[in-house]
């Protein structure tokens, strides 16, 4: 194998790690933001958010 081919191959490599990094957290942000809970009212607790 030519050392361009093996750069090319590298670089491949490498982006399709990344790409799998991104897809995996990006699953993981979408997940955590759908599984917040709504604003609800308890006598003497705080809200869950600042906007409740």
């Amino acid at each position: 194998m030519s050392p361009r081919a093996q750069k090319h191959l590298a670089i491949a490599a490498a982006l399709t790690a990344v790409a799998v990094l991104v897809g995996a957290n990006a699953r993981l942000l979408v997940a955590a933001f759908g599984s917040q809970p709504a604003c609800t009212l308890a006598a003497g607790a705080a809200p869950a958010k600042r906007a409740c």
